[in-house]
């Protein structure tokens, strides 16, 4: 396994105190993670990118890809609504092609939060944090990118799509390749089922009646699940991919509207503007960008011309559903980002946490923000 460099102490030192602001308690997080949970939340393809590890007889885990979800568990764990946490330590992700490392240090800050009130404060905070420690690192080439997943379902709902195609497109908005795919489907005629009659037989039925019915066809089947996955998890994917096939496609004129949204790049006045226009007039939007009008004053300390705003901007989890960010290098280039976080309210109540919760972090790798470092 390629390990990442260590930073000198005196530039790790720094990124730590700009961290230390958010006033937050250190926690540590277990390096074993549940492996399906994982890949719930990225998806197949993510397994190539996980160092996975399995004991005789017992569940696959992997070596944990970042800290957010092992934090956010322990936060449920521990019974909590609000919380404020800081962490640092190693991070594992496998990188088949090239010579990145496959350990790497993340410094990061998870704040939790009853729902209620506005999120913008929160989001601002952690946006400066993330901010201000990748510039501690020395870097002089820096820009904040800033995009919204909640912005992007605000557009969809203003183009009046059908339920279930709209739906469809809400759950891969942060996610391009997924994204695209629905895109190339532009004038498709709705297909059969995917899964063929199973799936038809599971569709309309709660997860749990689809699951007990799916373990009834692997028992006359004869069949023995293997790799981890609960009969619950394939009926619910079965059920999806069946009602995403049976789903209308786009049309011409809503795919453009779609592919000009995702286009947006620009300085943040001039891509709100874009939105805007691209939007017309909807309740949905107008509170969005106000929202976003709100955020951008609370983030006046990062100069204007090291902004972007790509409100498609995503990362390879689909959980955050707000505000994502990345602080970039030029020298490093778009998939190498010194930081990255965003919103992701919805996360916790996937993880069994309360689905009235707020949370917002951000991630620091400091051998990137190093300017003597990654290069």
């Amino acid at each position: 396994m390629r390990v990442e460099p260590p930073v000198p102490p005196d530039a790790l030192a720094a990124i730590r105190d700009a961290l230390s602001a958010a006033g937050a308690t250190r926690v540590d997080a277990p390096i074993l993670q549940p492996l399906n949970l994982l890949l719930d939340l990225a998806g197949e393809a993510m397994r190539a990118r996980l160092f996975v590890v399995q004991a005789e007889g017992g569940e696959e885990a992997c070596l944990r890809p970042d800290f957010t979800v092992a934090v956010a568990r322990q936060h449920i764990e521990g019974a909590g609504v609000a919380g404020r946490y800081i962490y640092e330590g190693p991070a594992f992700r496998s990188q088949p092609e090239g010579d990145r490392p496959e350990e790497f240090v993340q410094l990061g800050v998870e704040l939790f939060a009853p729902r209620g009130g506005s999120s913008v404060e929160p989001d601002a905070e952690i946006a400066s944090l993330a901010w201000r420690a990748a510039l501690a690192g020395g870097r002089q080439d820096l820009t904040l990118w800033l995009g919204d997943v909640g912005l992007f379902a605000a557009f969809i709902a203003a183009l009046g799509l059908p339920e279930a195609l709209a739906a469809r497109l809400q759950r891969v908005a942060g996610r391009p390749r997924l994204l695209n795919a629905e895109l190339a489907r532009v004038g498709e005629p709705a297909t059969a089922a995917s899964g063929g009659q199973l799936a038809a037989l599971l569709s309309g039925l709660s997860q749990a009646q689809a699951a007990v019915m799916l373990e009834e066809v692997w028992a006359l089947a004869g069949v023995e699940p293997v790799g981890g996955r609960g009969p619950g998890e394939i009926a619910a994917r079965l059920v999806r991919r069946a009602e995403a096939a049976a789903a209308p496609a786009l049309t011409e004129a809503q795919a453009a509207a779609i592919r000009a949204f995702m286009a947006i790049s620009d300085t943040p006045a001039a891509g709100l503007r874009a939105v805007r226009a691209l939007s017309g007039k909807a309740p949905a939007i107008d509170a969005a960008l106000a929202a976003w009008d709100r955020r951008l004053s609370l983030l006046a300390e990062i100069p204007a011309d090291r902004m972007r705003f790509a409100p498609a901007l995503g990362h390879a989890f689909d959980y955050y559903d707000g505000l994502t960010f990345e602080v970039r290098s030029t020298a490093l280039g778009d998939d190498r980002p010194v930081s990255s976080g965003g919103r992701y309210d919805g996360l916790l109540a996937r993880l069994g946490g309360a689905v009235d919760a707020r949370a917002v972090g951000c991630v620091v790798r400091p051998w990137r923000a190093f300017s003597g470092g990654e290069a």
